[in-house]
Parts: structure tokens; C-alpha cells; sequence
């Protein structure tokens, strides 16, 4: 199901078909390096993690991290969308792209509209998890509008939380 579109991308629900994506997305070691956890060594992984948290979460919530499709090549290149984050009680905007298209603006496309569409699931501030360190998840957060909050911790690591009223 498409939830919005841009020039270049559409955001959209995930899908069966692109769990070989949310594997690459979870495994490669570039990728992961501000990403707390251990990264995928199969396929059932991703297959999970698309059943259990994604899937879950578009069934409790209504929404949930959104595919990223590059509309050029057709090719879905990362993640960009809402979680709701328990242990804050508040919905968090979150991003993970393919290596290959870092650096183009499609973390700040995908972002921007996806911060739009969170009113339309009753949701007027969102905040940003991002580990020490990551200042390229910074400097997206700040383009988008976010400023840092405060610091906290998230899954046993130390992380800046940034935060926008929507």
C-alpha cells in the first residue's frame, strides 16, 4: 500500500517480496554502525523481523517503518517512517539507507514527507533515537527540523534523542 510519494521515491508499507531487503538493511556491517544489536546472518531473520515488528506494528498502530522505493530504478533503498518506542512512550522517526544512496538527499525527501503524514495517524511530535557518534543521523535530524532533547539510553547504548512538535 503506497503511503505517499515525492519526485524521486514512494513510501510505502512493506511487503513480502522485499524482505531480502530489510536482510541487506540489517546486515551489512556499513549500515550498521550506529545500530545497536547484531547484524542478520539469514534470511528467516529478516522474515522475522518483517512478520513480528513490522507487520505487528502497521496492525497495532496503523502505521510502521515505511518502505522507501526509488522510483527511477524501482528498487526499494532503505526505510523511513514511524515506530512507536515503548520504553518512551512517544513515536519515533526512523531511517536506514543503502550505502549506495547516501549523500544524494533521500534521507531528507523521505523524511520531510513522512513527518507530514504522522498527524494523520494522530501523532504531533516525533522524536529521533540516534547513538553517540552517528552525525550523519544528526545532521538529517537537524535538516528536518529536530533539535536535541536530551540524552538518554536505548537498548544499552548511550543515545542523543532529538524531538520536533509536528
Amino acid at each position: 500500500m503506497i503511503i505517499a510519494e515525492t519526485d524521486r521515491l514512494i513510501l510505502r508499507q512493506f511487503e513480502a517480496r522485499d524482505i531480502h531487503t530489510i536482510f541487506l538493511l540489517n546486515s551489512i556491517p556499513e549500515i550498521l554502525t550506529y545500530i545497536p544489536g547484531e547484524p542478520m546472518s539469514s534470511i528467516e531473520q529478516a522474515e522475522q523481523i518483517f512478520s513480528d515488528v513490522i507487520i505487528a506494528s502497521y496492525e497495532e498502530f496503523g502505521y510502521g517503518r515505511w518502505a522507501v522505493e526509488h522510483k527511477a530504478d524501482k528498487k526499494v533503498i532503505g526505510f523511513c517512517g514511524p515506530k512507536y518506542i515503548t520504553e518512551f512512550k512517544e513515536v519515533e522517526l526512523g531511517y536506514r539507507y543503502l550505502p549506495e544512496y547516501w549523500g544524494q538527499g533521500y534521507g531528507s525527501e523521505a523524511g520531510k514527507c513522512a513527518l507530514e503524514l504522522f498527524a494523520n495517524f494522530g501523532v504531533d511530535e516525533a522524536i529521533a533515537l540516534i547513538l553517540l557518534g552517528n552525525k550523519g543521523s544528526e545532521n538529517l535530524a537537524k535538516k528536518l527540523g529536530m533539535e536535541e532533547r536530551n540524552r538518554d539510553r536505548f537498548m544499552g547504548h548511550k543515545v542523543n534523542v532529538f524531538h520536533k512538535h509536528l
